[in-house]
């Protein structure tokens, strides 16, 4: 484990060295052993826990301001619930770093993030202990719900809990999972981590009291038989009962605002504070006594420990490494552009909105949100969401931008189909993310988004090559009447060939001359294959062909019947699935019209691990050395 030198200054309390730093941490080998730790060392474990997470993000890059603000919560779980036969279901999962130390991997904590390595995320081929694979949020209390389901068909009595952030109880499918499992009839804990308020001390000592009765099955057995008598009294009986239900409502919506859970169906507890061991430990244990849904509610604060990323959680969210990789081409990212020309157009159409789910420096759209508060709407985690309230707004006369990861698209499935495209609606999705991510792995690679719209009648879908078509592809959107994909990978695009043409719909670009072979391709994999194609040449081998299709849907049809005359074998190069991308719809228009060999490569029938983009582009054969590779066996095959 290397330390930066930068705990000093940055690290709350005494800095130690890397001996010492590990001292008690290295003696956690289960969560069992947390339970032998006083509150001394168990304060002494969360420094070095923390320690140990700032020393591993800063070299392997990672979330970091979440992670920091969960370490007391995440032992107090360990302490109070007997995992793995107890579940503990985290949602999002990028907040399972101290979870991973805790559950026997801290020795394999320096790999996290990289190829081989233990994930950013909970995934169950890794550890038993990692009760559910997620990536995405808003789904730790679905999962919860039918693990308890599963637990009462089978007749066992272990505890299902889920952790919620408050950001994830904006995406509607938190509140679905509110809601039916407050029909459980037995034990479930939802327990939310809300990193976004401060504790009062009035209302937390108020609270602490209220809990230690409300939690207690001798107060819920006289709350049902006091109910009872009340009913019962002749003539005044129910009135009596409305007037003690009605006063008591009041009190707690002055006092504690928890009707909403109450109301639903939970026993409401908290607000406790999220860094307080003991507190959470006695609320936590006294909740897995009660046989019905429970609803805690803690605070913590993000980024807790470091200096920096409590003072800026947003910024600490999501970090590079410190030794950062390249990425792309060292020139702007493409999330930036986005930004930089929205403003641009937005300065001269007043039609124009941008829209993201609770991402705007991740898709680019915070400077544009600067300049333009009242048109940039930030909808929190719901994607689903947006995109209707995208074709609301392009109904009504207005031209909505939806940035948004392409692997959080895919939850949009439904509402792109029929709220957009079945009504044609000027609405541009600016897929970001589109193709290999890298170290956050299997749920957030965006491999699949494209194979999801290419069946959506009506949806023109582009991909840029160069930062000038990607601008110019963002001008074009003002210019159509139906709904738009742009999609484009992280980081920066190719700078080009010397052959400029202007981007014309539905048209394709001949960037090398079509030949016996030819390579079709778009987006971040042009470059690769015009550099791949350049270092055959220097061989001495024949002439091979490269076409940039710009546009993935509507196809060039001028072009393709070209390359029916003239190409014998076509490589389809995309950073997709190989299953429902351009491949397959090149193979079925040629199908029925010619002999012309299709060649496919992309990301096949499995799910691509983490690890550098560079590291896992290369690997799947989509990089300049790998596009060469596999033109050298094609010409091979064909002599």
């Amino acid at each position: 484990m290397q330390n930066h030198g930068l705990f000093s200054v940055a690290m709350e309390g005494n800095p130690r060295d890397n001996t010492a730093m590990q001292k008690l941490l290295n003696q956690i080998h289960s969560p069992a052993d947390l339970r032998a730790l006083n509150k001394q060392e168990t304060e002494s474990l969360c420094q070095e826990i923390r320690e140990c997470i700032v020393s591993t993000v800063m070299q392997n890059g990672g979330h970091m301001a979440s992670n920091l603000g969960v370490v007391e919560l995440t032992i107090a779980l360990h302490k109070a619930f007997d995992a793995p036969s107890d579940q503990i279901v985290f949602d999002v999962g990028h907040q399972c770093y101290t979870h991973k130390l805790l559950t026997g991997r801290a020795d394999r904590f320096c790999t996290l993030r990289t190829r081989d390595g233990i994930s950013g995320f909970p995934n169950c081929t890794e550890s038993p202990y990692d009760a559910f694979q997620t990536g995405h949020s808003s789904t730790s209390i679905s999962a919860a719900v039918g693990m308890a389901r599963a637990r009462d068909l089978a007749g066992q009595t272990h505890s299902v809990v889920a952790v919620i952030g408050d950001g994830a109880l904006t995406g509607g499918m938190s509140y679905e999972a509110l809601n039916d499992g407050a029909d459980l009839g037995s034990s479930l804990i939802v327990i939310l981590n809300d990193n976004e308020m401060s504790i009062s001390k009035n209302v937390g000592g108020m609270t602490e009291y209220l809990n230690k009765i409300r939690s207690s099955p001798r107060y819920h057995s006289f709350k049902r038989r006091f109910k009872g008598f009340l009913r019962s009294i002749p003539l005044i009986g129910g009135g009596l009962y409305r007037v003690v239900d009605w006063t008591k409502d009041c009190v707690k919506r002055i006092f504690l605002q928890p009707v909403f859970f109450e109301e639903i169906g939970y026993v409401y507890l908290g607000p406790i504070d999220g860094h307080d061991v003991d507190a959470m430990v006695s609320v936590f244990s006294q909740a897995k006594e009660l046989d019905r849904p429970v609803f805690i509610h803690v605070i913590t604060q993000k980024g807790r420990g470091y200096r920096p990323a409590a003072k800026d959680p947003e910024k600490f969210h999501g970090v590079s490494p410190f030794v950062v990789e390249k990425n792309g081409n060292g020139g702007e990212t493409c999330s930036h552009l986005l930004g930089r020309k929205l403003i641009e157009l937005s300065e001269k159409d007043r039609r124009i909105t941008a829209v993201t789910a609770a991402m705007p420096t991740g898709t680019g759209l915070s400077a544009y949100q600067e300049r333009f508060p009242k048109r940039c709407f930030d909808v929190g985690i719901a994607e689903e969401h947006g995109v209707t309230m995208s074709a609301g707004m392009a109904k009504a006369g207005m031209r909505p931008y939806f940035a948004v990861y392409a692997s959080f698209l895919q939850r949009a499935y439904d509402q792109i189909l029929t709220d957009v495209c079945i009504q044609g609606l000027p609405v541009t999705l600016c897929v970001d993310r589109a193709g290999i991510v890298g170290e956050d792995g299997e749920t957030h690679h965006g491999v699949f988004d494209l194979s999801m719209m290419m069946p959506m009648p009506g949806l023109t879908i582009m991909e840029p090559a160069t930062p000038s078509e990607m601008e110019e592809m963002l001008e074009m959107t003002l210019t159509l009447n139906g709904p738009c994909a742009i999609r484009y990978p992280k980081g920066s695009l190719w700078a080009g060939s010397s052959k400029k043409e202007p981007v014309v719909y539905g048209k394709a670009q001949e960037l090398l001359p079509i030949s016996r072979i030819t390579v079709v391709t778009a987006g971040s994999m042009v470059g690769c294959a015009y550099e791949a194609i350049a270092q055959l040449v220097q061989k001495g081998i024949e002439a091979i062909g490269l076409v940039n299709l710009r546009f993935l849907k509507p196809l060039d049809g001028k072009l393709l019947r070209r390359l029916e005359e003239e190409a014998q074998v076509l490589l389809v190069v995309e950073e997709n699935s190989v299953h429902g991308g351009i491949g397959d719809a090149l193979a079925g228009y040629f199908s029925a019209r010619s002999s012309i060999r299709i060649e496919k490569l992309g990301v096949g029938d499995a799910f691509v691990k983490h690890g550098q983009r560079a590291q896992l582009l290369h690997e799947l054969g989509l990089d300049r050395d790998g596009i060469a590779s596999r033109l050298e066996t094609i010409l091979e095959e064909s002599r």
